[in-house]
């Protein structure tokens, strides 16, 4: 009962503290408006209030800042979601999408898509990326068994390492074979729009993109929830899981290709995002405990104020200029990385 409740009291703050933090990602950007402006543009949209505003003024929050804050709210919340799926399941503290190479196997799966004409059209962005980032784990779990196999074993610290350093190798080669795509198949503005995209890029999200993100990070937000407890059961290992009822090899399934498609969808509509998945869950391991009933909530609700507030950073850090969220990310996320190898060291 108190587990419900304190779920229950977790979720209730969950609207307020959104909502706010999407009212300051639409309020604050790199044309200064008056706080009064964005309450009426929003009004007349949402009410048919009936205010006297600017067209500019209610064109640039309502068609640019307003979803592009509900975006980057969404795969922020779903980045750090799929953390905290994968530190569970593959009981590692340094799985994330992007150092996993999920990352940059849906990117290597969109460019196919977009630039070199896989699939002759019949294939959409987002399903390319999904392949690619399937494709991509498939390609790090296989190299991390035979890593682990050679190295005579596979528990503790040899698997830790062993699946990180096959993250790194399978985003390696994702990487280059995103980049040998584009210098093959692209032209020149392709080629300068991709790599700022594969940055982690906001600036060409519109009203269409809002859907598919919000839509995929509630699905996603469900069914962890609903498997909190077999997430939990995963933090002892396989062997405790299914010693407690877990029925392992269906949720594992189950909920990597839930993570893939998180991520395949979110980076089709904004590139590459780093570090998300990683900070974000231990700092909500660090506030609220390992409970997934807790961790779950609090982590998809700080990934989406983390990303918000990185991408207006991104907007007013360099007056004139709008940097690659991704910059942002990083910024945070690789002192954080370091904190976390320092950390696992000494343990």
């Amino acid at each position: 009962m108190n587990g419900a409740a304190a779920l229950r009291g977790t979720w209730a703050t969950v609207p307020l503290i959104l909502g706010a933090t999407i009212l300051a990602g639409t309020a604050i950007g790199e044309t200064r408006l008056p706080f009064l402006t964005v309450w009426n543009t929003l009004a007349n949209h949402l009410w048919d209030a009936g205010h006297s505003v600017d067209r500019i003024d209610a064109g640039i929050v309502w068609s640019y800042r307003l979803p592009r804050a509900i975006v980057a709210a969404a795969c922020g919340a779903g980045l750090a979601l799929t953390g905290v799926v994968l530190q569970a399941l593959l009981r590692n503290p340094l799985a994330d999408p992007y150092l996993m190479g999920l990352s940059a196997g849906a990117s290597t799966g969109a460019v196919l898509v977009t630039v070199a004409g896989f699939g002759a059209g019949a294939v959409s962005m987002s399903l390319g990326a999904l392949a690619g980032a399937i494709a991509a784990f498939l390609a790090v779990v296989a190299l991390a068994h035979a890593v682990q196999g050679g190295a005579g074993g596979g528990r503790g610290t040899q698997a830790a390492a062993a699946i990180i350093l096959a993250g790194i190798a399978g985003s390696q080669m994702f990487n280059a074979l995103t980049a040998f795509t584009i210098a093959r198949s692209a032209n020149a503005e392709q080629a300068r729009g991709l790599m700022f995209w594969l940055m982690g890029n906001l600036s060409g999200v519109r009203w269409d993109d809002v859907a598919p993100c919000v839509a995929v990070t509630l699905i996603g937000t469900a069914l962890c929830l609903w498997h909190r407890r077999g997430l939990d059961a995963f933090t002892f290992g396989a062997d405790s899981a299914a010693a407690l009822g877990v029925e392992v090899r269906k949720l594992r399934g189950l909920l990597i290709t839930v993570t893939a498609l998180m991520v395949g969808v979110l980076v089709s509509k904004v590139g590459a995002i780093g570090f998300v998945g990683l900070v974000v869950p231990h700092a909500m391991r660090f506030l609220v405990g390992t409970r997934h009933q807790r961790l779950v909530p609090a982590s998809a609700l700080a990934g989406a104020v983390f990303l918000v507030v990185a991408d207006v950073i991104a907007r007013i850090i360099v007056p004139g200029q709008v940097l690659p969220i991704g910059v942002i990310t990083a910024l945070v996320g690789a002192p954080a990385f370091a904190l976390i190898l320092i950390r696992g060291a000494r343990r």
